[in-house]
């Protein structure tokens, strides 16, 4: 009797019925993006740690004021790619790099600038994104160099410092978790089916990498991601905490970086706040994708906590309706 309760709750944990507990998305694919409003990289599994995806947005270019720089205002960012080594996305969640272990970022035009990932940095002060500054690690002279002839302005790229750094989500949406350089939250999720519902009314498609989302999932209907609460995959719980609204970035073409009014124009006719959550004070924004948190990456044990493509995906919760989600 203990065993048939026990397998009836894990049943209900993961939204069966009758113990054949039903996926209601599949994991398609990865990806994580080292350096802040730059290329990703597009990966079998990836670690969660407290801050999101490991070497998530550890890396960000600024400006001479320290404050973070974006395809927002440098479209030509999204040409820039940087590669790990294959084994910093391994199962071995302890990896830690070795001395000749390098990141290396390479853009149309420019030598390849490599970033040891194990050496002695430097510290600066007054690195800003949005309202959090504080101090990170300066990557030298060299990266400084690069990114200054590349932007055609004095810029410099930090790394997060997580030594002594901290920066929270916003406490109204994820109370007690954090991020490194990602705008607001940790992990971004999105479906195919969105997209392939979005390009169906566009004049010309777009590329998922225009909304720069760390996990695509694939099986589920357009938008059903919206009104998805808390979902699992294997061992890890994420909580969906705030609709994503959308910046400038996806109307950005990461081919040729070449900004433009798409896809944001036609989102805004039936993916604004005020048609979508009419009751929410945020109308003007534009929403496409959830923002998650992980809830075992609160914990101070940190095995087991992988993502992996062809992971299914379950929705434990969901929302009745736009208005009851967070946006």
């Amino acid at each position: 009797m203990a065993m048939e309760k026990a397998a009836s709750f894990l049943s209900s944990l993961v939204g069966g019925a009758g113990g054949s507990p039903e996926p209601a998305a599949t994991v398609r694919s990865i990806t994580v993006y080292p350096l802040k409003s730059c290329r990703g990289i597009s990966v079998p599994q990836a670690t969660v740690t407290s801050t999101g995806f490991r070497w998530d947005r550890q890396w960000m270019v600024v400006n001479t004021k320290g404050r973070a720089v974006t395809q927002r205002v440098e479209p030509s960012l999204a040409l820039v790619e940087a590669d790990m080594p294959p084994e910093a996305f391994a199962a071995e969640e302890d990896w830690q790099p070795a001395p000749g272990s390098h990141m290396v970022i390479r853009a149309p035009g420019m030598d390849p600038l490599k970033i040891p990932l194990a050496a002695e940095h430097a510290t600066i002060d007054g690195v800003g994104v949005w309202d959090w500054s504080g101090s990170a690690h300066d990557e030298g002279t060299e990266a400084a160099e690069w990114f200054s002839a590349y932007l055609g302005k004095p810029s410099r790229l930090v790394r997060f410092k997580e030594g002594s750094e901290t920066r929270p989500t916003d406490p109204d949406y994820a109370q007690g978790y954090k991020v490194m350089f990602a705008d607001a939250f940790p992990i971004l999720i999105a479906s195919q089916g969105s997209l392939d519902a979005l390009n169906e009314i566009l004049k010309e498609p777009v590329q998922m990498n225009r909304f720069r989302a760390n996990i695509i999932v694939d099986g589920c209907h357009p938008y059903s991601e919206d009104l998805w609460k808390t979902v699992k995959t294997n061992w890890l719980t994420f909580i969906c905490v705030r609709l994503r609204d959308c910046c400038q970035v996806p109307n950005v073409d990461q081919e040729n970086a070449t900004p433009g009014i798409e896809p944001n124009e036609t989102l805004r006719t039936f993916r604004s706040g005020e048609v979508l959550c009419p009751s929410h004070k945020n109308k003007r924004q534009v929403f496409f994708g959830q923002n998650l948190v992980c809830k075992e990456s609160l914990s101070a044990n940190g095995k087991g906590r992988i993502i992996k493509v062809g992971d299914p995906v379950y929705v434990l919760q969901s929302f009745s309706s736009h208005d009851e989600a967070p946006a």
